[in-house]
This record gives structure tokens, sequence and C-alpha cells, in this order.
């Protein structure tokens, strides 16, 4: 289970936030990339438009952004934080939550290259 602190979060911690309303899931991945298969109820703000929609994020309720594979997530995250925001990053991205078995969509939705 990851702390509050941490910066890296699995994908069933944040298939359970996300599922109780705790948290901002964003996918800053490229919009082909989405349209392939996201995560249902994620907000899509691509990784070069991260910062100029930071002033949409609520900075009172934690952030998870999430990619492919945990690399553009991480760099967003860890800018956030040092921005004051509780910020995390999906580890392993999409492509370890859909090898876990969690749900996509669209219902038939795939992990872009994959």
């Amino acid at each position: 289970m990851a702390g509050e602190h941490e910066v890296d979060v699995s994908p069933e911690w944040v298939r359970e936030r996300h599922a109780a309303g705790e948290i901002q899931l964003i996918d800053v991945r490229e919009p082909y990339e989405v349209q392939a298969g996201h995560v249902g109820g994620a907000r899509h703000i691509e990784l070069n438009r991260v910062a100029a929609e930071a002033s949409t994020i609520d900075k009172d309720k934690p952030v998870v952004f999430y990619c492919a594979v945990g690399a553009r997530s991480a760099m967003a995250a860890e800018a956030f934080r040092r921005a004051g925001y509780d910020a995390h990053s999906m580890d392993g991205g999409i492509t370890a939550w859909h090898e876990q078995g969690l749900p996509l969509e669209p219902a038939d939705g795939q992990v872009a290259g994959h």
C-alpha cells in the first residue's frame, strides 16, 4: 500500500481511490493512445499541456498522473510536487493497469502499441 508521501502508486491503489472519488486521475498520453484505451473517468491532458492546465487541477485533492509505462507521468508528478501538489504517478502506467486485468474504456480498449 502506498503511503501519502510516495510518488509511485500501484494501479490497484489508483483503482480503489479513483472509484471512491478520492483522487484526480489525469492521463498525460497522446490523443491516439487515449482513444485506443483509457481508464474510465480519467481526465486527458497531454504532457506538454499539463503545466498550462495547472490552475484547473485542484491543489487540495491528491492528483495521480498516468501514461503508458510511467515515465511521462513521473515527470508530471515530480513537477507538480515541486509546485506544492500531493501528486503521484501510477507505477507501470496503463500497461500495468491492463496487465492486472483492470478495466479499460472502451470495453474492447487496448494499450496503444501492445
